[in-house]
């Protein structure tokens, strides 16, 4: 039986528990970003990087340095990094820095040694293409690059790390490290799930490219490598567009060039190259080209064995779409996973809505909720009280929604789903429960439908920003009240194009996914559901159904299925490493009996393929 995991609170537990989901590098609360890592750039400089370092100190993995003094006196301790993490994770990373200063003065007052980087001939020269600052070998600025999220990946001590600013610097350092015959890695915000950043010879970091260039005229944007996901979003709703992007903090480039976007706007927007007219890369050999060049490699093709990068790309124009003034989001409730499927299929097979997608009640607590303890109660509440198992999540304009209203099911609709956000605390209170049970009139779902029922439940629930904002610590929460003030974290359009919940999925332990495409059918993806749930349960890890996304007008879709397990934990680590392995076989399997399920193993660096190649070919 897997156990309910507690918030860490002492330092070491916190900064071993980061989960390097690059959320602290980002303005989603409009509470700020720390000032050292905007200006530094390095991950060692926001908070994610002070904490592996912390917790690399107190193990003793690296000594003290120049950089160990520079880095630690780069936070002035303002706390933005509290409200960041605490709303994804919980957690309080400012307990972290400030541990990490004292074990810092404690050592300099102590009078021991502070180490300088070493020699290396070869960093000198990669210093004289892109300049001093951006090029380290220093151990403080390394360790904060040996690690990723990956439970499957050892750590990697990189030998030093680079930050071009250009293409043509791109091209100068991979001709010197060709030239020295030293192995190389891009990373893009730190967030692959496979340990493809981890190196110990170089890592090449582009989050310091961030041109973005919009073209209104020929409904694209420009945008180099170290242009996140938020980041693009934000600026292309400013101008009355949206882009299809990943996880907010994910870089949109590394993005595509992994496996291409993957959201729930992928029902209309497709995905792969459905998302982008143009890309340029720089080869191994430090040459350019870009894929409308008449000789450049054929990326557009899928190779269901897999395949090599490319090189790395150095810039990406993508597509955008016109943001529709009456867009509106629904909840769709379900009891069985056939039901919801069946309703999507619909949705999608007759163009209804923006986006769909289909999600557990696991999915839809933890996204909700802005506690741990608010999450379990209200799956808790979902499942048992109410019988909702799956929420089918429409978006789409005023046609979209009149439509679904139509359809013959229940809906909680954007006014509704407001109301249950900002209530969310009293969920699970008697007076809201015996309400329910009074308006089901043992149908399911039935009290949606009851006249007057948006008033009854803002009557029982009472909702409001400072309620909901009592879910966080006390010292946080007159700043999440002015948060939840706004319209946008309680509105599904805007939850759906920023994702800045989803991250919540790993709050009480990380998470493995498992990605794939397969087709839209009940049977097929309860085959995959049922054997991938036999495998975690057979290994005591904690699973979930993720979602589910209609693609190509609803012939394919998207399914995502997620073990947990707790990074701290040794023999957990050890038991995801091996149901990870064992479900890879399994989805082997039923990929080579099937000839339809594509699954992300093999996606890995064909992002920008053709998306019928990659679903049919």
């Amino acid at each position: 039986m897997v156990h309910t995991k507690t918030r860490p609170d002492d330092p070491f537990d916190i900064a071993s528990n980061c989960r390097h989901y690059a959320m602290c590098k980002i303005d989603f609360l409009g509470t700020g970003v720390c000032a050292s890592g905007l200006e530094n750039h390095y991950v060692s400089f926001y908070p994610e990087g002070r904490m592996d370092l912390y917790a690399a100190l107190v193990k003793g993995a690296v000594p003290v340095t120049e950089k160990c003094i520079e880095i630690s006196a780069s936070c002035d301790l303002c706390g933005k990094c509290d409200y960041q993490c605490s709303f994804v994770t919980g957690m309080r990373p400012t307990r972290v820095m400030s541990a990490l200063r004292s074990f810092i003065s404690d050592h300099c007052s102590a009078g021991k040694p502070i180490e300088g980087p070493p020699r290396d001939p070869v960093l000198k020269e990669i210093q004289d293409i892109v300049g001093e600052r951006w090029a380290e070998n220093d151990r403080a600025i390394a360790v904060t690059y040996a690690t990723d999220p990956s439970p499957i990946a050892e750590p990697a001590l990189p030998r030093f790390v680079i930050m071009p600013e250009n293409r043509e610097e791109i091209s100068a350092i991979v001709r010197v490290l060709a030239k020295a015959d030293v192995p190389w890695v891009v990373r893009a915000s730190g967030t692959n799930l496979m340990g493809l950043e981890l190196t110990s010879g170089a890592v090449i970091d582009l989050g310091r490219m961030k041109v973005m260039e919009f073209d209104e005229p020929s409904w694209s944007v420009r945008i180099g490598p170290g242009v996140s996901a938020f980041e693009l979003q934000r600026e292309a709703v400013k101008r009355g567009y949206r882009v299809n992007v990943a996880e907010p903090a994910a870089l949109v480039c590394g993005s595509m060039m992994c496996m291409g976007i993957v959201s729930l706007f992928s029902t209309v927007y497709g995905a792969s190259a459905d998302n982008y007219i143009n890309a340029e890369f720089v080869r191994k050999d430090g040459s350019f080209f870009t894929l409308n060049d008449k000789d450049a490699p054929n990326l557009f093709s899928y190779n269901r064995a897999g395949a090599e990068s490319p090189g790395i790309c150095s810039s990406l124009q993508v597509k955008i779409h016109p943001v529709i003034n009456d867009e509106s989001g629904a909840l769709v409730p379900f009891g069985t996973l056939a039901q919801a499927v069946d309703f999507s299929k619909n949705c999608a097979v007759r163009r209804i809505g923006l986006a769909i997608g289909i999600l557990g009640n696991e999915y839809l607590s933890s996204f909700m909720s802005p506690s741990l303890t608010l999450s379990l109660q209200m799956k808790d509440v979902l499942s048992k009280k109410l019988g909702m198992n799956y929420a089918v999540v429409v978006l789409g304009d005023s046609y979209s929604m009149e439509n679904i209203k139509t359809m013959g099911n229940p809906v909680i609709d954007q006014e509704l789903f407001r109301i249950l956000s900002l209530g969310l605390p009293r969920l699970a209170s008697a007076g809201w429960l015996d309400l329910i049970e009074d308006l089901s009139d043992n149908e399911p779902f039935a009290y949606l439908d009851s006249h007057g029922f948006k008033d009854l439940a803002s009557t029982a629930l009472s909702p409001s920003p400072s309620l909901i904002a009592s879910s966080f610590d006390p010292d946080l929460r007159d700043t999440y009240e002015e948060v939840f003030s706004r319209d946008d974290l309680t509105d599904l359009v805007w939850l759906n194009m920023f994702r800045v919940t989803s991250s919540r999925i790993g709050r009480e332990r990380s998470f493995f996914p498992f990605l794939m495409y397969l087709p839209l059918s009940y049977e097929d993806i309860e085959e995959v559901r049922c054997g991938l749930e036999e495998i975690a349960r057979a290994s005591d890890l904690k699973n979930t159904f993720g979602f589910v996304t209609p693609v190509d007008a609803g012939k394919r879709c998207i399914l995502e299925y997620d073990y947990f397990y707790d990074q701290t934990d040794i023999g957990e680590k050890a038991r995801i490493i091996t149901a990870a392995t064992e479900a890879g076989s399994f989805l082997d399997t039923i990929s080579a009996r099937t000839g339809t399920l594509r699954w992300v193993k093999y996606i890995f660096q064909q992002g920008f393929c053709r998306k019928d190649n990659l679903l049919y070919a």
